[in-house]
């Protein structure tokens, strides 16, 4: 487990969501974010999620097993890319050694445009064990056609554009679609080592803006913030105004996302040496657990 704490950052904050509590009892807000019928004001979460809506579910039940209360507020959403449109004709009208495939959003958006193309044969290479799960389904029925045959040593872009195969030919050919915000490491790195690449942007991620002044409360309440990429975490320090003595901790899905908070400024990060669901929940679990020695700290 790698992180870094300190004790001081005034925070920004969040937009509206579901407020889950404990396993026996849950509270969720209607469509206008406002908490539905409810004999008390619900307790402070323990932490807040920011992934899209609806893709928080398997972290939510990981958080459970350890009785983590959590409110899910969703700072980002992904939408189309400049690009989109163009991937199903590149497949049709060109070869490749290699799809590079990053995340789970970029997984899914290829999928469209794989199946808009015809479902042509491809070799794909992933990033991390949730962006590989996204093809488990289509590699199974068509195994012919989409094949998962590479994914690097470590869960990370740079890691993979180091140790991505080649072949014997003089020229091998990658396509790459990647959200418009991602750096260029990955074409830079395969570049350097002589592969041909070919970068298609999309998708990208844009902010949520709308933030349920209760559900804004909360989230500041919150002793943990957990965020699975930078544009999270800039979205976080967007919309959430900086409060005073708000000292508490970021958890991130992984190394790259754990550098972008240091980065931004932010001092109290927990991040897994490993991206992944199972060392996310470890680092929100060890924020937690610094959180709690500090609070009972006896006061100088």
């Amino acid at each position: 487990m790698a992180f870094s704490s300190s004790l001081a950052f005034s925070f920004p904050s969040p937009p509206s969501g579901t407020f889950l509590s404990r396993p026996a009892r849950r509270i969720r807000t209607g469509t206008a974010g406002r908490f539905q019928a409810c004999s008390s004001p619900p307790p402070p979460p323990d932490v807040v999620l920011t992934r899209e809506r609806g893709k928080n579910a398997k972290l939510i039940a990981a958080l459970e097993k350890h009785n983590i209360q959590s409110l899910e507020l969703p700072l980002i959403k992904h939408v189309d890319g400049p690009d989109t449109v163009r991937l199903p004709d590149v497949l049709r009208n060109d070869k490749f050694d290699w799809i590079i495939i990053t995340s789970p959003e970029a997984a899914t958006v290829f999928l469209k445009g794989w199946k808009t193309a015809g479902s042509p044969k491809v070799r794909v290479a992933v990033v991390g064990a949730g962006t590989a799960r996204v093809f488990d389904e289509v590699s199974q029925l068509d195994h012919q056609s989409l094949e998962v045959a590479f994914s690097p040593s470590k869960a990370m872009g740079k890691v993979l554009a180091s140790e991505l195969p080649r072949g014997s030919e003089s020229t091998c050919k990658v396509l790459y679609p990647a959200s418009a915000k991602a750096s260029r490491e990955i074409q830079e790195g395969l570049s350097d080592r002589g592969f041909y690449v070919t970068r298609l942007n999309t998708y990208t991620t844009v902010p949520v803006e709308d933030v349920e002044p209760l559900t804004l409360k909360l989230a500041i309440s919150a002793p943990v913030v957990a965020v699975a990429s930078p544009s999270a975490l800039k979205a976080w320090l967007k919309l959430i105004p900086k409060v005073n003595n708000w000292d508490n901790s970021i958890a991130c899905i992984g190394e790259t996302t754990g550098s972008a908070a240091k980065k931004l400024g932010l001092k109290s990060v927990y991040y897994p040496t490993t991206p992944g669901l199972e060392g996310w929940v470890e680092s929100i679990l060890e924020a937690l657990r610094v959180h709690k020695q500090l609070k009972e700290a006896p006061k100088c």
